[in-house]
């Protein structure tokens, strides 16, 4: 009789826990937009959220250390003319965070060491280029005043943050409304998720798709996607029958999924969050947050990477291949 082998991961067991009122950002004013995105960013010095205003959009900087009730009179960053969609603090330096908003500009600002004491309206760049709301931020991992914007025109640009100026504007390859777009670790390439149902893979220097897959999610709701260990895919979207799912690719290879799971049923988009340093990704939604460990092994017999993915939450193993 043979015995199912448990594969040990010291992720098996975690788990969330709320930390105590005093250590929580209370009383914010979370922006009600009906727009699939984070709606905050963190760094070691702030936390960033998008908060509802009136007459524009507005985000919020707080210093990490101030926890507690935030007064509704705290200065905000205020400059758009319309609703703020995406946020993203710079990966080079803690004070210069980007944001998206509906009113078709990018604006980066300057966030002073100790928080801000008044509202800020002047950004240090404004950056214009998009006919329609911009929605998706993402700074280059590795060079510096590199930003990648997708807007809801089709269009994918990156920034020359230092010049203020459009360094490439991809504009004949997406059909239609971009979901996500995001680099690989060194920046080398950039993965998007359109509503045409595909996944494209694009070398930011030509502007060119380098592989794309149709139809990585068989249902009619947004997909999203992120590169993860290995140069591999991780794609959430849906079923034929509204499941949730969850999927990961290999980009040499995209005819077929290296696996795909069936989480629940759910309206709510997944969004992937990939942690490098653990191999650990975050799937969170409206409600809850699923994690799962993606490992790489070789495999002895035919000198080709299987992949295990163990959800943590549910203390389960599924082997891929």
């Amino acid at each position: 009789m043979s015995r199912k082998v448990v594969r040990t991961s010291k992720f098996r067991h975690v788990f969330g826990q709320a930390v105590k009122a005093d250590q929580c950002y209370d009383d914010i004013r979370i922006s009600q937009m009906t727009w699939d995105s984070n709606f905050c960013s963190v760094n070691p010095k702030f936390v960033a959220m998008i908060v509802d205003a009136s007459g524009g959009g507005a985000f919020m900087v707080l210093p990490l250390t101030k926890t507690g009730r935030i007064d509704m009179s705290y200065p905000t960053v205020c400059g758009h003319t319309g609703p703020v969609l995406d946020i993203e603090f710079c990966p080079h330096n803690d004070n210069i965070i980007a944001s998206g908003s509906e009113d078709c500009s990018v604006m980066i600002w300057e966030i002073p060491d100790s928080g801000l004491t008044t509202s800020l309206t002047d950004p240090v760049v404004k950056l214009e280029g998009h006919s329609k709301r911009v929605g998706i931020l993402c700074w280059h991992p590795t060079a510096h005043n590199v930003l990648m914007s997708a807007g809801c025109d089709n269009v994918v640009i990156l920034w020359n943050v230092a010049r203020g100026e459009a360094a490439l504007r991809i504009d004949s390859v997406h059909t239609d409304l971009i979901y996500s777009a995001c680099w690989n670790r060194d920046g080398s390439q950039i993965l998007t998720a359109c509503k045409d149902k595909t996944l494209r893979v694009l070398d930011p220097r030509k502007g060119t798709v380098l592989v794309e897959k149709e139809k990585p999610h068989e249902g009619s709701r947004p997909i999203r996607a992120v590169f993860v260990s290995d140069g591999k895919i991780l794609s959430t979207g849906f079923s034929r029958m509204s499941e949730r799912q969850v999927a990961l690719w290999d980009p040499k290879n995209f005819r077929e999924p290296l696996t795909l799971q069936e989480l629940d049923t759910s309206s709510g988009v997944l969004l992937p969050f990939f942690d490098p340093d653990t191999g650990v990704v975050y799937l969170c939604g409206k409600v809850r947050f699923k994690c799962f460990e993606i490992a790489f092994r070789l495999a002895q017999t035919h000198a080709a990477d299987l992949c295990v993915i163990i959800s943590v939450t549910g203390g389960q193993q599924y082997p891929l291949l």
